[in-house]
C-alpha cells in the first residue's frame, strides 16, 4: 500500500500528529476497560488521556483564537473506555486538520509575539511552534502510558 502525505508544511505537521496519535491509539489499544482505571502513584491511564484529550482541543483552540474566535477549553471528561479514548483522539484531530484548513503554510511562522499564542502557562508560540508542542505532547503521554503497562504487568 502506497502512503499518501498531504501537502506542504500544514500537511506535514498534520501527517505528524496523525501519526503520533495513531501510536497512542496502537498503545492503549492492549488495555482492557478495568485496566484504563488502575492507578500507580495516583495516575491512571484514564487520567492520562482525558488530559491528552483536553489538551489536543485546547491546542487547536488556541489556533483557532488567531481567526478572533473565542471557545472556551473543554472540560476533562473521563471515559470509561478505550474505544471512547480512541474515538476522542479521532475527534480531537478532525477538529484541529478543520482549524489549520483556514491557514496557509506562510502563516505557519510568526516573529512578532504581540501575533503569535499565549498559552495559560505562559508560553508564547506561532502556530507552527503550537503544532510540534501538540505532536511532542501525544509521544510524551504514548511513552508514560508504555511505561505504566510495564509497571502494571510486573505488579
Amino acid at each position: 500500500m502506497t502512503k499518501t502525505y498531504r501537502q506542504g508544511a500544514i500537511g506535514a505537521l498534520l501527517d505528524e500528529y496523525e501519526k503520533a496519535i495513531l501510536d497512542l491509539s496502537k498503545t492503549i489499544s492492549s488495555f482492557n476497560d478495568t485496566a484504563i482505571t488502575a492507578t500507580i502513584s495516583d495516575v491512571s491511564v484514564q487520567s492520562i488521556l482525558a488530559h491528552v484529550v483536553r489538551s489536543g482541543y485546547a491546542y487547536a483552540m488556541y489556533i483557532q483564537k488567531l481567526l478572533g474566535e473565542q471557545n472556551s477549553i473543554p472540560d476533562l471528561v473521563y471515559r470509561k473506555t478505550v474505544s471512547e479514548y480512541q474515538n476522542d483522539l479521532t475527534a480531537f484531530f478532525i477538529f484541529t486538520e478543520n482549524v489549520l484548513k483556514n491557514f496557509s503554510d506562510n502563516q505557519l511562522e510568526e516573529c512578532n509575539n504581540e501575533k503569535k499564542i499565549t498559552t495559560s502557562w505562559g508560553q508564547v508560540y506561532d502556530i507552527e511552534q503550537m503544532m510540534e508542542h501538540a505532536i511532542v505532547h501525544i509521544l510524551r503521554h504514548r511513552r508514560q502510558i508504555e511505561k505504566f503497562k510495564i509497571e502494571l504487568d510486573t505488579k
